[in-house]
């Protein structure tokens, strides 16, 4: 579990900045409006940033109960939070999904719309499959 945060220090992350203490968020220089739940669930997942966070552990830190049988309630507050994230800092992506478990909080670009992300991936996996594939000399020692 993360160190829990400093009520009186702000917490920068990308364009993001969260001041816990007074219940301020500043995303791309503009200060956002959200709700207290929203603010409760953006601090939850500061705190795990680049960790995923069950959506049940979510529905404790913010709610203060256990996770229902088919409660959609992190998810549609996630849904809220996320819009409003990506609306005042469009360029960036702060909250990755992991269905069927919960979130993670990381900063990343954002892709434009019909690129895909995965695409930088595979080209790398494709040229080293084609390195291992290609017939090697006697002899030749490769380093590594």
């Amino acid at each position: 579990m993360a160190e829990p945060h400093d009520e009186s220090q702000t917490i920068r992350v990308g364009d993001l900045e969260i001041t816990p203490g007074e219940g301020l968020v500043r995303a791309g220089g503009q200060v956002l409006t959200l709700s207290v739940r929203e603010f409760q669930l953006l601090v939850a997942l500061v705190e795990h940033h680049g960790g995923i966070v069950a959506r049940t552990e979510l529905c404790r830190a913010v709610w203060g109960r256990e996770l229902r049988s088919g409660d959609r309630s992190v998810d549609v507050y996630v849904s809220k939070l996320r819009a409003k994230l990506e609306h005042a800092v469009p360029n960036r992506r702060y909250i990755h999904t992991h269905p069927s478990f919960g979130y993670r909080f990381q900063s990343e670009p954002r892709t434009a719309p019909g690129e895909d992300s995965a695409a930088p991936a595979r080209a790398e996996s494709d040229a080293h499959a084609a390195d291992r594939d290609a017939p090697r000399s006697r002899g030749h020692v490769e380093s590594m």
